[in-house]
């Protein structure tokens, strides 16, 4: 299961059911779950967790410090990734920083294709996609089932909302909020990912919903306190579940939303 060209420290520690590939380099302070494969040429580093059925393939680098001027040699800063991902070919993701809260943390069922960067301190949800060559600065939050297109780059500190979706060279400044489709440099809001929501279950009901929901915040020239009131107004009068992520984003939102 272990290739004899694999370099692995001592202090790592493997699942019997690992498999490592050819030229592969396991630092200490590395845990891999069970059934976890590692493709040939592949640098780990430690402090790392990574958990159970996840594939990660050649030259991908995960681990190692991180790229902050503020990064002063801390051996306690970490780098968590959950189960069943698929991390792609040159794929580089960054143990967290002291001042960021110590971890940089990757949930489940995330498809990470090639060139893909994640940075220090990134909080990453479950079953997202990042095209290639996409690309998290630090401190960024990314909810679950967020799309994020080929070679989109997030600024440090923004919050991409859940079931978003960003098109294809999107440089992104701003937060997204929850369910919204945007695209460009800079990037300006495209609408709702309907097509998305209907792959994921929410009813025609929820979507008409959420598709009001869209118009008060980009449509009426409302700023976000006076549209926060009319989508609380809104909630109450549907009782649409689907609208409380997207008021409770609005209120937390520290940096804005794109416009």
């Amino acid at each position: 299961m272990i290739h004899p060209t694999a370099i692995i420290d001592p202090k790592a520690e493997l699942d019997s059911s690992v498999e490592v590939g050819a030229y592969s380099v396991i630092g200490a302070g590395v845990q891999i779950g069970a059934n976890t494969h590692i493709a040939p040429h592949v640098v780990l580093k430690g402090p790392t967790r990574i958990g159970q059925e996840n594939r990660i393939y050649q030259f991908a680098s995960l681990g190692d410090n991180p790229q902050d001027k503020k990064y002063a040699g801390e051996t306690e800063t970490f780098l968590e990734i959950g189960d069943r991902n698929e991390i792609r070919e040159y794929c580089t993701m960054n143990r967290g920083t002291v001042q960021g809260g110590g971890i940089t943390r990757i949930g489940d069922d995330n498809w990470i294709m090639a060139y893909v960067h994640i940075a220090h301190d990134c909080i990453i949800g479950n079953s997202t996609i990042f095209a290639n060559g996409a690309s998290a600065a630090g401190h960024v939050r990314i909810d679950d089932h967020v799309i994020l297109g080929g070679f989109t780059g997030v600024h440090q500190f923004c919050w991409l909302g859940a079931h978003s979706f960003t098109g294809a060279g999107s440089i992104i400044f701003k937060d997204v909020p929850p369910y919204v489709m945007v695209w460009g440099n800079r990037a300006e809001p495209y609408g709702l990912n309907k097509e998305g929501l209907k792959r994921r279950g929410f009813d025609s009901d929820a979507i008409n919903t959420l598709h009001q929901a869209y118009k008060l915040i980009y449509k009426k020239n409302l700023t976000t306190p006076q549209a926060l009131e009319q989508l609380t107004a809104l909630q109450q009068e549907t009782q649409c579940s689907a609208l409380i992520p997207l008021i409770e984003f609005l209120q937390q939102s520290a940096r804005g939303i794109v416009r």
